[in-house]
């Protein structure tokens, strides 16, 4: 793995981080930075492992020091979840998650409603 893949690795992956999370930076690290909180813990530390990586091989004496197999595993992890998702896809979970919404409060109320007419004797 040459110094050019761990580079087009991280541009993909920032590339994800920027479509996905919508964070901003000029390298992987700074959107790390600014958008790793949103990320599961597993999904951050194999994205730092990826910018640690990125920025080892920048230096040539540092490149040996690189596990590629790490490297090629931390970056199939981070595709794998920020890999976005379709528009379709998107619009069927926003239906689903405000007909879910709408249907909580819906019961809520109804339940509410029952319990007041309970109380007052009038059922």
């Amino acid at each position: 793995m040459s110094a050019a893949n761990l580079h087009q690795m991280a541009g993909r992956v920032a590339e994800l981080f920027e479509e996905r999370l919508n964070v901003g930076g000029k390298t992987l690290s700074d959107k790390l930075r600014r958008g790793g909180k949103r990320l599961p813990r597993k999904i951050r530390r194999e994205a730092a492992y990826l910018a640690r990586a990125e920025e080892q091989a920048r230096v040539p004496k540092l490149m040996v020091q690189i596990d590629h197999a790490r490297t090629a595993h931390a970056y199939d992890a981070c595709l794998r979840y920020l890999k976005p998702i379709g528009a379709g896809e998107r619009r069927r979970t926003l239906a689903m998650q405000v007909i879910t919404g709408i249907g909580a409060a819906v019961f809520v109320t109804g339940v509410l409603l029952l319990l007041v007419l309970l109380w007052r004797g009038y059922i």
